[in-house]
């Protein structure tokens, strides 16, 4: 008998909005104090200084604005455990994006702000409901969402790195959203039950082809936290680095991800 297809995972609406606005206003908190010679210093994403990744955290979530301002696809196209291996192919666009208005607002807290404003606008006028072209397919609003989310904590990491000692915060059910689609992302790529991936406190996914487990102690687990997980799926942190720090744990001889990572870059 084949096993059971998984339920696709449900995301609450509510958690999620207030998920993106509490990151958004996390980085536009940490970014208000910081100085011009740290807005132009180096970050990991290529010749991309600090003021342009905080650009591309905004033109990240003025997507749901531009995304809005059409009028609505007939019907959706993908799920949102989908959208995250699209990310290469959208990236040179996203990028194009961004540098416009990294030249164009000089006033970093002024222009978050505004961000942070026409989102919550949109959010007023719209439910969750509400289909979109997210440029990787059609889907509702409220999936959309938790994409930002998954920007929003990636490049939030993105910035603490550029600036140790900055230590934006990361809000919990931001956190938790990116680490479940990015885990759920996973098990899609490489179905299959052989082993499980633990990512506490917020997914346990399992996935690979091969013998599926049903009680017990699997025989193939892997375990991280949710910061290197994200980091792992989206190419900032390599596997066999992060197993060598002990940041992450594998045991059991389908228990190396590396050729299947990252998920997104």
């Amino acid at each position: 008998m084949p096993p059971a297809k998984k339920r696709a995972r449900s995301y609450d609406s509510a958690r999620t909005r207030a998920a993106v606005l509490a990151q958004l206003a996390a980085v536009r908190e940490a970014v208000r104090g910081l100085t011009p010679e740290q807005l132009a210093l180096p970050t990991r994403l290529g010749d991309r200084t600090v003021r342009e990744l905080v650009t591309h955290i905004g033109t990240a979530v003025t997507a749901v604005h531009r995304a809005l301002a059409v009028p609505a696809p007939a019907k959706r196209t993908v799920t949102v455990v989908e959208w995250p291996f699209s990310a290469a192919a959208r990236s040179a666009g996203i990028a194009g994006v961004a540098t416009g208005p990294a030249a164009e607002h000089p006033d970093l807290d002024g222009y978050l702000a505004d961000v942070e404003r026409g989102l919550r606008e949109l959010l007023a006028e719209h439910p969750g409901t509400r289909l979109l072209d997210s440029g990787a397919g059609v889907l509702p609003l409220d999936d959309y969402l938790v994409t930002r989310l998954v920007e929003l904590v990636v490049h939030t990491d993105d910035l603490n790195a550029a600036l140790p000692g900055l230590d934006v915060p990361y809000d919990r059910q931001a956190l938790a959203a990116a680490t479940r689609l990015l885990a759920d992302a996973l098990a899609v790529k490489a179905p299959g039950g052989s082993t499980e991936v633990r990512v506490p406190p917020f997914a346990v996914v399992q996935c690979v082809e091969g013998t599926r487990h049903t009680r017990g102690t699997p025989p193939n687990v892997v375990e991280t936290d949710p910061l290197t997980w994200v980091r792992l799926a989206t190419g900032r942190t390599d596997w066999r680095d992060a197993v060598a720090r002990a940041d992450v744990s594998a045991s059991g001889e389908r228990a190396d991800l590396s050729a299947l990572l990252p998920l997104m870059s």
